[in-house]
C-alpha cells in the first residue's frame, strides 16, 4: 500500500511507556501512516541522511576513550576516579539541551575551557553521523522544506515543557507544517505563545483524591500492592492501574520482591536491576573477583553461574569436588600448591583437568587491567552485554560498584499491565487509576543540586537546567492529579527503616485528613497468600505448618519434656543405627551431655556451617588443631633423628620450627588463615606450645619409641609412619556394647614393652583442681588408656595424663581401671536411656560451645534450658549422674 505526504502525520510523545501505549492505540483505530517517535527522533529524521542522536553508550565509550589524553585542567586529578565517566556524560547532555556553546564560553573560566576540550575530544571519536542536538537542528534546519513529507502534521501530545536545543526548530516547523501542541490540563509553557505552535487544552479531571500514612516505605509498598489487587479483582483493567513516585529506586527492591509474592505482572517501567536477573549475578559474580581477587567461595559462586563459560567448559561435572571445602585459596600462592599436588585421580573422569583450571585462575587473576579480557572469556550473551555496559559506564577497579547502577527491561508488557514507575512517566502516559508513594519532605520534591562539573557559580542551574529536578517534581505531581481520571491515593512513610520520624510532603497540603495505616492491621484485600493467611488468623491455625509451629511454641513453654524437646518412639530404627556405628570420645561425651545433639549431630547430619573467608584470629578449636598438627609432625621428624627421649632443647626447637613452617604451608592451602600479622603471632605461639609439650618429660620413659596421632579401632592412618599395631582391629568398651575408634595425641612405649604412657594435649587453661571424669567432659585419658591396654595387652603398664603445656602441667589419671568401670555405668545408661526415646536437652545443650544452638529457641540456656532441666534430669535417670561427677 503506498502511503501518500498527505496521509502522513507524526505524534510526538516522551517516554518508552508513553510511546507503547500510543502506538497499541494507533494500531487498535487503524491510523495508518501515524509515526510515533519523540522530538529529537523527528529532528533526526528531517535532517535525513545517516544522522543519528548520540547515545548513551557511545557517549560513555568516547569519554572513556579520550578522557585519559585530554587535558582537565582543575578536573585532571580527579578525571580517572569512579563516576567521572557518568558526570561528565551527564553535564555534556546538560549543556547540549540547554544550547550552551561549550567552545563560545571556554574563555570564560578554566571549567568551561576543561569541558569544552573534553567535548571536542569526544565529538572526533565519535562515528561519522552522530550529532549533538545542535547540529541536528542546523541539518534539520537546512531540510525543512521536506517537513510536509517528511513529517506531515505534527501533534506534540503529553509534554509540560521542551528543551531549549528543540525550540527553535519547532517555531520554524510550524511555519511550514500544522503543529499542535495537545496540552490538555497540563501547564503550557511560555516559550509557545509566539511559535505559531497551535495549543489544545481541556479541563483537568477530578479525581476522588485520598491520602494515607503507613509505617514504612516497605508498609508502603505492602498496601499499594494489596489496593492494587483490590482493583484488579474489581474487575479494573491492569492497564488502568499505575503505581508511582519521584525516586523509585528508594522502593525497587520492596517491589520486586513483593510482586513475586503477589504474582501481579507488575511492570517496571524504568527497568530493573541488573543485579536482580541470573545474567546480571554471573557478571557480579566476575566483577567479585576482578575487584576483590580470587577465593574457592567467588570461584565457586563463578561456575554456578557460568558452567558453560570456554575456561570451564571442558571441567568435568563434579570438579569442585577437588577444592579442599575449608581452604580459602585467597593467594596464587595456595593455588599454586593446590594445583601442583593434583593427580588424575582426584578428578571425577579420572582424567588430569590441572592444566584447563590453571589457564581459568592465572586469567582471573591478572584483575582489572584485564577486565575486558576476562568478561570475553567468561561470560556469554546478554551478561557479556551487561558486562561491556559497565566497562563503558565507569573503571574497571570500580566494576562491581557500577553493575549495581545498570537497568534492564523487566521483559513484562507494559500496555497489559500493571504500572510502577518514576512520576514524569506517568505524567506524559496518564492511567484511570494512581497511587502516588513517597510523599515526604526532601522525598517529593527533590530537591535541587547542582551540577557534579559545572556548579551554579560558573553557569546558573536555571540556565544548565532550565528544568530542575525540584519545579520538575511539583509539576509532574499537579499534572497527575489533572489527568488522572478514576482515583488517585496519596501515601507517604510515617518513619524510616531506622526508625526516625518522617516528615510530610508540602505537596499534600490541601488533600484532606490522611488516613492512619496500621501495620498489623487486617486488610480489606489481601496481595498474596501468605497476606491472605496472616489476615485470617481461623484460617491459619488449620494450616498443618502453622499447626505444627504452634504445638512446637506451647510445648517449648511447658515444664514437661514433649515430642519438640527429644521425646521419640522406644527402638527407633534410627536410634538404634547410630548406636550401633563406631563411637569416638567427642560423640560418647555429646551423647552423655547432650543427648539431643548427639540425635541432631549423627542421626540428622546437622552441622554447623563453615566459612572459608579469612578470620580475624583462629578460634580455640582451630588454634588447638594447629598445635596438634605441629606436635606431630614434630615428633616424626624427632623419632626419624634417633627419638623424642634422647633429644635435647635445642633439637625439639629446630624440629617444631621445621614442623611449624610445614604446617603453616599445608594450612594456607587448605583452611581459612587471619591477616598476616595475627597469622604469623599465632604461629609463634603455636611453635611456642609445641615446644613446652615436647621438652615436658618428668615421665620420660626410658629408651622409648613415641608415636603422634596413634590411630586405633579402624580409623585411618593420617601418615605412613610405623605404628604399635594393627589399626584396623576393634576396639570395644565392655558391657556396653560401644565401639571406639579414634587417634591418640601422643603415645610412648618404654623400650622393653612393659609401660605405655598415654597423653592428650590440652591447648586451653588448666583447671583449678585435679579432674576425673570432669561431669562427663573428660573420657579421652581413660578410654585411649583402655584401647592401648587392649591392643597392647593386659602386662603393659599404662599411664594417662592431661598435658597442659601453657603451664606447663601435666595431670594424671589415678586408678584407670576404676575409671573405666565408672564411665561403664554411665555408658550402659545412656544407651538405654536413648534407645528407650529421651534424646533430652543435657548441660552442653545451648551452651557457649554448643554449635547447633540455632536449633534451639533464642537465649535458650537462660530459658528454655533452664525450664526443661528438671524434667529432662528425671526422665534420663542415671545418665544425670555423670554430670556431677568429679
Amino acid at each position: 500500500m503506498t502511503m501518500t505526504a498527505a496521509s502522513r502525520s507524526t505524534l510526538i510523545v516522551h517516554g518508552r511507556l508513553a510511546m507503547r501505549e500510543a502506538r497499541l492505540a494507533a494500531a487498535r483505530s487503524g491510523r495508518h501512516g501515524l509515526q510515533i517517535m519523540s522530538f529529537e527522533q523527528a529532528a533526526v529524521r528531517l535532517a535525513g541522511g545517516f544522522v543519528r542522536p548520540i547515545d548513551e553508550e557511545s557517549l560513555c565509550a568516547a569519554i572513556q576513550a579520550v578522557l585519559p589524553a585530554t587535558p582537565m585542567g582543575e578536573l585532571e586529578g580527579i578525571k580517572m576516579l569512579p563516576g567521572m565517566i557518568g558526570a561528565a556524560a551527564d553535564t555534556l547532555h546538560k549543556a547540549w539541551r540547554s544550547g550552551i556553546d561549550l567552545a563560545g564560553r571556554s574563555t570564560y573560566h578554566p571549567r568551561l575551557d576543561a569541558i569544552a576540550r573534553l567535548e571536542a575530544a569526544v565529538l572526533t571519536q565519535l562515528p561519522d553521523g552522530m550529532m549533538r542536538p545542535v547540529d541536528i537542528v542546523a541539518a534539520a534546519s537546512h531540510r525543512i522544506a521536506h517537513a510536509p513529507a517528511v513529517l506531515g502534521s505534527m501533534e506534540i501530545a503529553g509534554l509540560t515543557e521542551l528543551s531549549p536545543c528543540w525550540r527553535p526548530l519547532v517555531k520554524e516547523l510550524s511555519a511550514r507544517i500544522p503543529v499542535q501542541w495537545t496540552a490538555g490540563p497540563r501547564f503550557v509553557p511560555d516559550w509557545l505563545r509566539d511559535s505559531g505552535v497551535v495549543v489544545v487544552q481541556t479541563k483537568a479531571e477530578e479525581p476522588t483524591v485520598g491520602s494515607v500514612s503507613a509505617a514504612t516505605a516497605y508498609h508502603e509498598a505492602i498496601e499499594a500492592m494489596r489496593w492494587a489487587r483490590a482493583l484488579l479483582a474489581s474487575g479494573v483493567s491492569p492497564s488502568d492501574v499505575a503505581i508511582a513516585t519521584a525516586s523509585p529506586a528508594d522502593y525497587d527492591d520492596h517491589f520486586l520482591a513483593l510482586r513475586a509474592d503477589a504474582n501481579i505482572d507488575l511492570h517496571f517501567v524504568h527497568g530493573v536491576r541488573t543485579a536482580t536477573t541470573r545474567e546480571g549475578q554471573a557478571a557480579a559474580a566476575l566483577a567479585d573477583i576482578v575487584v576483590r581477587g580470587l577465593s574457592q567461595s567467588r570461584l565457586r559462586r563463578l561456575s554456578a553461574l557460568c558452567r558453560e563459560s570456554t575456561p570451564m567448559a571442558s571441567l568435568p561435572d563434579g570438579w569442585l569436588r577437588v577444592l579442599p571445602s575449608d581452604a580459602p585459596l585467597s593467594t596464587s600462592a595456595a593455588w599454586n600448591r593446590l594445583l601442583t599436588r593434583l593427580k588424575p585421580d582426584d578428578w571425577p573422569d579420572g582424567m588430569d583437568h590441572a592444566p584447563a583450571l590453571r589457564a581459568a585462575v592465572d586469567l582471573l587473576a591478572k584483575g582489572p587491567d584485564a577486565a575486558q579480557d576476562i568478561g570475553e572469556a567468561f561470560l556469554k550473551g546478554r551478561a557479556l552485554s551487561i558486562w561491556r555496559k559497565a566497562l563503558l559506564a565507569g573503571p574497571a577497579a570500580s566494576i562491581d560498584v557500577t553493575l549495581e547502577t545498570l537497568k534492564q527491561d523487566d521483559g513484562l508488557e507494559a500496555c497489559v499491565s500493571v504500572a510502577w514507575m518514576p512520576a514524569g512517566a506517568l505524567a506524559a502516559s496518564p492511567r484511570r487509576f494512581v497511587r502516588l508513594v513517597g510523599l515526604n519532605s526532601s522525598r517529593w520534591p527533590r530537591g535541587i543540586a547542582e551540577d557534579r562539573l559545572i556548579p551554579d557559580h560558573i553557569v546558573p542551574t536555571s540556565e544548565l537546567d532550565p528544568l530542575p529536578v525540584s519545579l520538575a517534581d511539583r509539576r509532574d505531581f499537579e499534572t497527575i492529579l489533572a489527568t488522572t481520571s478514576g482515583e488517585v491515593v496519596l501515601s507517604r512513610a510515617r518513619r524510616d527503616s531506622d526508625g526516625r520520624l518522617l516528615g510530610r510532603s508540602p505537596l499534600l497540603a490541601g488533600h484532606g485528613d490522611e488516613t492512619y495505616l496500621r501495620r498489623n492491621a487486617i486488610p480489606t484485600h489481601a496481595f498474596s497468600e501468605t497476606d491472605r493467611l496472616m489476615a485470617r488468623p481461623q484460617e491459619f491455625t488449620s494450616d498443618p505448618q502453622a499447626v505444627s509451629a504452634r504445638t512446637c511454641w506451647s510445648d517449648w513453654r511447658q515444664a514437661e519434656v514433649t515430642p519438640h524437646d527429644g521425646l521419640v518412639r522406644p527402638d527407633h530404627p534410627l536410634i538404634l543405627a547410630i548406636l550401633a556405628r563406631t563411637q569416638s570420645a567427642s560423640s560418647l561425651k555429646t551423647l552423655l551431655r547432650s543427648p539431643l545433639g548427639f540425635l541432631w549431630r549423627y542421626a540428622f547430619g546437622w552441622k554447623s556451617p563453615q566459612s572459608s573467608t579469612e578470620p580475624l584470629v583462629l578460634d580455640a578449636l582451630a588454634a588447638g588443631d594447629l598445635i596438634h598438627l605441629v606436635l606431630d609432625r614434630a615428633l616424626r621428624n624427632l623419632e626419624a633423628a634417633g627419638g623424642l627421649a634422647s633429644a635435647d632443647a635445642s633439637a625439639i626447637d629446630a624440629a617444631v620450627a621445621e614442623a611449624a613452617d610445614a604446617v603453616a604451608a599445608e594450612w594456607e592451602s587448605e583452611r581459612p588463615v587471619p591477616p598476616n600479622v595475627i597469622w604469623g603471632r599465632t604461629l609463634g605461639e603455636a611453635r611456642l606450645l609445641s615446644s613446652q609439650a615436647l621438652i615436658y618429660g618428668d615421665d620420660h620413659l626410658p629408651g622409648s619409641r613415641s608415636y603422634g596421632e596413634v590411630p586405633f579401632g579402624g580409623s585411618d592412618p593420617k601418615t605412613q609412619a610405623e605404628l604399635p599395631w594393627d589399626a584396623s582391629l576393634p576396639v570395644t568398651i565392655p558391657d556396653t556394647g560401644f565401639r571406639i575408634a579414634g587417634y591418640i595425641d601422643r603415645l610412648d612405649i618404654a623400650d622393653d614393652g612393659s609401660r605405655a604412657l598415654v597423653r592428650d594435649y590440652k591447648t586451653g587453661m588448666p583447671p583449678k583442681s585435679d579432674i576425673r571424669l570432669n561431669g562427663g567432659r573428660e573420657l579421652q585419658r581413660c578410654l585411649y588408656a583402655f584401647a592401648v591396654k587392649a591392643l597392647l595387652g593386659d602386662h603393659v603398664a599404662i599411664s594417662a595424663s592431661l598435658l597442659y603445656p601453657r603451664e606447663p602441667l601435666d595431670l594424671q589419671l589415678d586408678d584407670p581401671a576404676a575409671v573405666l568401670a565408672e564411665i561403664t555405668g554411665y555408658l550402659q545408661a545412656a544407651r538405654i536411656a536413648l534407645s528407650s526415646g529421651a534424646a533430652l536437652p543435657g548441660p552442653d545443650t545451648g551452651g557457649d560451645y554448643d554449635d547447633l544452638a540455632f536449633a534451639l529457641p533464642a537465649n535458650a540456656s537462660a530459658t528454655y534450658c533452664k525450664r526443661k532441666q528438671t524434667a529432662a534430669t528425671e526422665r534420663l535417670g542415671d545418665v544425670a549422674l555423670v554430670w556431677e561427677a568429679e
